[in-house]
């Protein structure tokens, strides 16, 4: 059996980034989340955003990949949105997204930055904190 410590510091947003999720409708769908992740046997350690995109820390396993995980994620729980959330219109998630790798040592303050995304925002747009990680993780973008 392999023994496999490997953090993934994962970023997706809405179709157009548009703020369709309002505080209540964030936590229910990250709870949502928290539960198929756990039905999938994804280690999903947090999870939590604000009216347009989502963070969570994943610890993966030898048999799953990036990929994968991000396509049940986002396509499950935009389903499962479109039918259990008053939402303004139909929601779905953007088909890029972003993550990195964590260090053991940095999941604590990974942890306390994603538990405070309330607040985080109310200083910095989502669009912001973008174009700060594109540059941070030297990632090529497409336009």
């Amino acid at each position: 059996m392999p023994y496999i410590r490997m953090y993934g510091h994962f970023v997706w947003a809405t179709k157009s980034r548009k703020k369709l999720l309002s505080i209540e409708n964030k936590d229910l769908l990250c709870e949502h989340i928290r539960e198929y992740a756990r039905s999938k046997n994804i280690q999903l350690l947090n999870i939590n955003g604000w009216h347009d995109h989502l963070h969570a820390i994943i610890s993966l396993s030898s048999d799953q990949n990036i990929a994968t995980i991000m396509n049940l994620i986002k396509g499950e729980s935009s389903f499962w949105a479109n039918r259990n959330l008053k939402l303004p219109e139909k929601f779905g998630w953007q088909e890029e997204y972003f993550a990195v790798s964590v260090s053991q040592s940095q999941l604590k303050q990974l942890n306390q930055y994603i538990d405070r995304q309330e607040e985080h925002h109310m200083i910095k747009s989502f669009k912001n904190e973008y174009d700060e990680f594109i540059k941070k993780y030297n990632f090529d973008v497409m336009i």
